[in-house]
């Protein structure tokens, strides 16, 4: 009876071990082999896969604007729910109130933006330094996950006007995208970022993940077989010299104006300078960010303005250069016309005054002592080059001529923004005095670069690469190259645009802004070892003291910088203008400022205060 109990003890013993054995297989077959009853028991969801955004270099390959990681933590309601956490830990670890907790917690979710099972934004913009210590105990608070974007760094603090910002895109611009963007996204707002979009932002990929009910990740949906790769954006090397940028930004501290400088050969923006300015970093993607516009919106001197693009300056006598090649496209002046002077232009009542020199003997010596007789007397003949009484026509004539200069008209470089400038016509006179009630006389102040002519910043530099190339130019751009991109996006830009004069007639342009460096109203900003020709301008101003300002470019064969520089409020051309302009030229040529007399000019120059006002300080650095 015994070994009958012991034999049915072992059958049981021997039918448990086997039900066991299949139960753990059937467990395994579940679990890890049989894939297709973990996808019928979870769900999917598509994970979001940011792209890295195109960096931006200077020419050299110095970086200007970077990636920085920046964090958002999502939250699954339904597993903290469930999970019990530590509130009070979880709140000091985040650096919040149990009250924002909550706040960020509860959401309405009859709102189709919310769902319990689903992650959505528990906090945003957290940078990535700070979050490092975040993520060593996130595995501490069941629900909790992080979503990496990258948003900008600026390792060199200057530039800002031309790089632009990011912003989150707008519900409006998410609409009409077609899905190209989604929410919490970033796309550019201005400068360059604005600008090049198309080629910075990369492309987004996807990952598909199963989830438990609980919205726990179980792995990679069908192996990963639908995941798309995010695609990054490209580098843009643009045509900045991050040096001369940051060295002009130096040189314009405390005055209110504008630097362009140009390549002529190509038309690249060697640097670009707007002051008074900011340090980009400060519209970084970040929680102090709105503090920071609003501040700049309200300064009085409005930083945000980018003078170098968007202010529109009577030129002065940096014009006669123009009116000057003109001149002698139409005849009106040959290399050899001289003039006596006499102290300046009389017409009837008018009369429009000239510092004491002595006879103009050629058009070199008008441009070198910039006297405005001969401007206006040749401003006069151009206009009434028909007739007395049919100035419409010449003045149209001018205006043509003008135009093809890049005068009153966008150039088109690309950052946006870009103002058009003046150059008054006969339509403009005939509504303003009425058809037939206006002569030369009324506009005779444009003739030297006064009156109703408006010029940027930008088309004075450009003026000054047309007279270096000896009659056209290339329109200024900031792109260089984009790395790895075939799609000839910046062909455009290789096209060279010609004026209506001829290249002989600028040798005796060239001439005379060689004498005004050597021995005209420049002298005193002439640069050791490199023939620069310049030519000052002094533009009345009648709110205040007169504007300075300057166009050059050096060397005198073989062109390797045009500039132009306006210093509002700053006098004579002679006194700013010239000596940053000499300092920039030099700088890019010779990589440094030698000599003790010219070291002098810069001490001067970096330690001149125009604005003499208390100035708050828009840096991110300490």
């Amino acid at each position: 009876m015994q070994d009958l109990y012991q034999d049915r003890q072992r059958v049981l013993q021997t039918a448990f071990v086997i039900c066991a054995i299949l139960l753990v297989f059937k467990c395994f077959q579940i679990q890890i082999w049989d894939k297709s009853y973990q996808q019928q028991h979870s769900y999917r969801e598509a994970v979001t896969l940011y792209p890295s955004r195109g960096a931006l270099k200077d020419r050299n390959g110095e970086l200007m604007v970077y990636n920085l990681a920046m964090y958002d933590l999502k939250v699954t309601y339904n597993q903290v729910r469930k999970s019990n956490i530590d509130t009070l830990a979880f709140c000091k670890l985040l650096g919040i109130t149990d009250s924002t907790f909550y706040k960020n917690l509860n959401k309405d979710f009859n709102d189709r933006r919310f769902s319990q099972r689903k992650p959505f934004n528990f906090l945003t913009q957290i940078p990535g330094d700070k979050f490092a210590s975040i993520e060593e105990r996130l595995y501490e608070f069941p629900g909790f996950k992080s979503q990496r974007k990258s948003v900008r760094g600026y390792p060199a603090h200057v530039g800002a006007h031309m790089l632009g910002y990011i912003s989150e895109v707008s519900p409006a611009k998410i609409k009409k995208s077609n899905g190209l963007y989604q929410r919490g996204e970033y796309i550019g707002t201005s400068g360059l970022e604005l600008s090049y979009e198309e080629q910075l932002r990369g492309i987004r990929g996807v990952e598909h993940v199963l989830k438990d009910k609980w919205g726990k990740r179980k792995g990679k949906y069908k192996e990963g077989a639908m995941d798309v790769s995010a695609v990054s954006g490209y580098d843009l090397i643009t045509s900045i010299d991050l040096e001369l940028q940051a060295y002009g930004e130096q040189l314009m501290q405390n005055k209110i104006g504008a630097i362009v400088a140009i390549e002529p050969s190509t038309g690249e923006i060697l640097a670009m300078v707007s002051t008074p300015s900011y340090d980009p970093a400060i519209l970084a993607v970040n929680r102090n960010r709105k503090d920071a516009f609003r501040a700049l919106q309200r300064d009085s001197l409005i930083p945000l303005f980018n003078r170098a693009l968007m202010a529109q300056y009577p030129p002065g006598s940096i014009f006669k250069t123009t009116l000057s090649a003109i001149g002698l496209q139409e005849r009106i002046l040959t290399p050899g016309r001289g003039m006596a002077c006499g102290g300046g232009f009389v017409y009837g009542s008018l009369r429009i005054g000239c510092h004491g020199h002595g006879s103009i003997n050629d058009v070199g010596n008008a441009i070198q002592y910039s006297c405005n007789k001969y401007y206006c007397q040749t401003f006069r003949e151009l206009v009434n080059v028909y007739g007395f009484y049919y100035p419409e026509k010449g003045m149209d004539r001018l205006a043509d001529h003008l135009h093809s200069w890049g005068l009153g008209a966008r150039l088109g470089v690309d950052i946006p923004n870009e103002a058009s400038g003046h150059v008054p016509t006969a339509a403009y006179y005939n509504k303003k005095h009425g058809k037939g009630m206006w002569k030369f006389s009324t506009a005779v102040s444009v003739g030297i670069g006064q009156g109703e002519l408006l010029i940027t910043p930008l088309q004075m530099a450009n003026m000054a690469a047309i007279i270096a190339n000896r009659g056209y130019y290339y329109i200024p751009h900031f792109a260089k190259e984009f790395e790895g991109d075939t799609t000839g996006t910046l062909d455009k830009f290789k096209k060279r645009h010609y004026t209506k004069v001829h290249p002989m007639h600028f040798e005796p342009v060239v001439n005379g802004m060689e004498r005004v460096v050597t021995a005209g109203t420049g002298a005193r900003s002439k640069i050791p070892d490199i023939t620069m020709c310049g030519k000052t301008g002094t533009v009345e101003n009648n709110k205040g003291k007169d504007h300075s300002t300057f166009i050059a470019f050096a060397p005198k064969d073989n062109p390797k910088i045009a500039i132009a520089v306006y210093v509002e409020n700053g006098g004579y051309g002679s006194t700013y203008a010239a000596p940053i302009s000499s300092l920039m030229i030099e700088k890019y040529m010779k990589r440094s400022i030698e000599s003790p007399q010219r070291k002098s000019l810069e001490k001067r120059m970096l330690q001149a205060d125009l604005i003499k006002r208390e100035k708050p300080s828009y840096s991110a650095t300490p």
